[in-house]
């Protein structure tokens, strides 16, 4: 008799949910049947005990079919469409969830999605909407946004400085037949070449140099039982990469001592390590304009992420969640007339204010600040309101729609002025605080040029991992060593920053390398340094910065035409002609496979002598012409010594040194040679 109850239960069940169903589509079927918008429908597979669509719940996801219509021409898109393969930007299988903080307390919910493949298990990277291909992604559903686009403009404000913030799209959704209104379709923040190109640390990397990266930390509240990785005064701290399941004590001692180390250098500016080694200062620099010029309220104590690649500096970024900015009343803390890292009621840790406190970091945010505001810059006060209606215009007809399905836009119209009147006060009130910017107004960078890129090298047998070969030379064009300190590699995937007190000599060459012991096998002799990461195959921007930021040297190359094709995988590597010309063009390029890399000679090997070798103790290097200085590598590469001296005998005293061999880089204005010696 039970039985029998149950059984006649879930069959009424079944029959008042598909009565719900059928309602409902058949309401949103009269009131939504075309968009100009992507139309994206989601149908979850059926529960195996009642037989019903199975509900989205927090976690875990649950299986579903995904359809995108958005006709290629850019037309008119139709439920209609949903059969006709042409018209599907997208159709497959995905897992779904609810994602969100405060936002799951909302009727609308936001989704977070995985595209599978058909095996439901494996994920399926696929380009979504025009965006590079990968296989998470959100659904945003403009929670406590009446004006639907404050998200949408902040994330266009990162991306126009020049930083990685999520792609989006505006879309219209249906879930199980539902209409669930207007939607952003957008890219999850996670470690991926276009999006925050770090390389994923793994559970075993808990030593030098591995456990130096890369990471995405957040600043942010817990949900879902993430655990806090560490605390800063009364901030939390949450790892995003590594997984907070996977990360190990020793990784998040790492990560947060650099924290750590970077408040305590906040006010020291020496080049040694000072807040400059430690930190990349142009992505902090935006992240605090983007912030502050929307007054986010919900930014340093929440919703703050920083990355860190291995090997490389401490970022800010990606930007994220604006809901509460742009003169939101929601918690009635975006303010015009208030700087948001300062805000009494919610600061976050304190190195916000040390670094805006420091006169140094101050001139660089004053300064990058009155460049972006200018006319026709990507922080412009009319450029952004000018964006901010073209989009308004772009979902104009979704937004009755979206207001008839949640009726949570009161006053769309007064919320979006509210908006324009924002920008351009809060701009003119951040020009008449942030300060001068004159005592870094004129900056004077490295005379250094890019001059050699070897970034798809041929194997052979002798060296059979083309990674292994890879190198660039950067030229001192000047008739002056310069110093090196804090010059770094601005670009994330490739990843260097040169030791302190470094330098290059007048009209000097010197190669940084993927592998110092491969490229010292090969070539005869010991790079300057040893990058982390590898060259593109396809294309790359290299940036070479100084210790600001400012550019020093900037090469894109590709694999094709017009540049020179040889070097993909061909045996030759790329030259420029000449310092004289633009290395930014393919033209200025050749192709070349000089083993000898054409460097010039100091001294022939008849007019150098270096005895004893091996050496017990001293070893007494002459020339026949006066030498400048003498750098000792290690096997590894790794500068030891140098001796900086004018002579045409220089008398180096090794007895402290440990047993093994040696390479000397000799030098004077003229050129340099290389010179191997064995420590007994």
């Amino acid at each position: 008799m039970k039985k029998l109850y149950i059984t006649w239960l879930n069959t009424i069940s079944k029959i008042i949910l598909l009565i719900v169903l059928i309602t409902s589509y058949s309401v949103t079927g009269q009131t939504f049947t075309d968009s100009n918008l992507p139309i994206i429908i989601i149908t979850t597979d059926n529960d195996p005990n009642t037989g019903l669509p199975l509900e989205i719940l927090d976690d875990p996801k649950v299986l579903a079919s995904m359809k995108i219509i958005k006709r290629p021409d850019g037309t008119r898109n139709y439920l209609t469409d949903q059969n006709t393969a042409e018209f599907l930007n997208y159709s497959g299988r995905i897992g779904i969830e609810i994602r969100g903080s405060s936002t799951q307390t909302l009727p609308k919910k936001q989704y977070a999605l995985t595209t599978l493949k058909a095996d439901n298990t494996s994920n399926n990277n696929v380009s979504v909407l025009g965006m590079p291909s990968e296989n998470d992604w959100i659904l945003n559903g403009l929670g406590f946004d009446p004006s639907l686009v404050r998200d949408y403009l902040a994330y266009y404000m990162a991306r126009q400085l020049g930083n990685y913030a999520t792609k989006t799209e505006y879309c219209e959704v249906m879930i199980n037949g539902d209409y669930k209104g207007l939607y952003v379709f957008q890219e999850k923040i996670k470690s991926n070449e276009n999006r925050v190109n770090v390389l994923k640390i793994e559970a075993t990397d808990n030593s030098l140099p591995n456990i130096t990266g890369g990471y995405i930390t957040k600043a942010d509240k817990t949900t879902g039982g993430d655990p806090v990785a560490f605390w800063m005064d009364e901030t939390k701290f949450v790892h995003d990469l590594p997984k907070p399941e996977n990360a190990t004590l020793e990784q998040t001692q790492y990560i947060e001592a650099e924290f750590n180390r970077m408040q305590d250098h906040a006010y020291d500016d020496d080049l040694e390590d000072g807040y400059r080694t430690i930190i990349d200062v142009p992505s902090f620099v935006d992240f605090m304009l983007v912030n502050e010029l929307s007054s986010n309220a919900d930014v340093y104590q929440s919703s703050t992420f920083f990355h860190k690649d291995r090997g490389g500096k401490l970022r800010a970024g990606p930007v994220w969640d604006f809901n509460q900015g742009f003169g939101s009343t929601f918690t009635n803390s975006s303010h015009v007339d208030q700087w948001q890292f300062n805000n009494g009621n919610r600061i976050g840790p304190p190195f916000w204010s040390y670094l805006f406190d420091n006169g140094d970091f101050k001139c660089l945010l004053s300064k990058r600040w009155n460049e972006v505001k200018a006319p026709g810059q990507p922080l412009n006060k009319d450029a952004l309101i000018t964006y901010m209606d073209n989009a308004l215009s772009y979902i104009s007809e979704a937004i009755p729609r979206e207001n008839q399905r949640w009726g949570t836009l009161d006053d769309h119209s007064t919320d979006v002025n509210k908006i324009r009147t924002f920008i351009a006060d809060r701009s003119t009130w951040i020009t008449n605080n942030i300060g001068s910017f004159s005592n870094c107004s004129n900056v004077s960078v490295p005379p250094l040029v890019i001059t050699k890129i070897n970034y798809n090298p041929k194997t052979s047998t002798s060296f059979p991992v083309s990674n292994d070969l890879e190198f660039i030379a950067l030229q001192n064009i000047s008739d002056r060593s310069v110093n090196l300190s804090g010059v770094y590699f601005r670009q994330l995937g490739l990843t260097y920053q040169f030791p302190y007190n470094s330098t290059i000599g007048a009209n000097e060459t010197i190669y940084l390398a993927s592998n110092s012991a491969t490229f010292q096998s090969k070539y005869g002799e010991v790079p300057f340094g040893q990058f982390t990461r590898n060259l593109s195959n396809k294309s790359q921007k290299i940036v070479l910065a100084d210790a600001d930021g400012n550019i020093i040297d900037s090469v894109e190359y590709f694999d094709a035409a017009p540049w020179p094709t040889t070097p993909d995988g061909g045996g030759t590597y790329l030259k420029l002609i000449s310092t004289a010309l633009d290395n930014n063009l393919a033209s200025s390029w050749e192709a070349t496979t000089s083993d000898a890399l054409s460097r010039d000679s100091f001294a022939d090997a008849s007019s150098l002598l270096i005895y004893p070798n091996p050496v017990t103790n001293v070893v007494t290097i002459q020339a026949s012409a006066p030498m400048s200085g003498i750098k000792i590598f290690n096997v590894l590469g790794a500068l030891v010594a140098e001796v900086k001296e004018t002579s045409e005998n220089i008398n180096m005293d090794l007895s402290a040194y440990s047993s093994g061999i040696y390479f000397l880089t000799i030098y004077n204005e003229d050129g340099f040679t290389n010179r191997k010696i064995m420590k007994k």
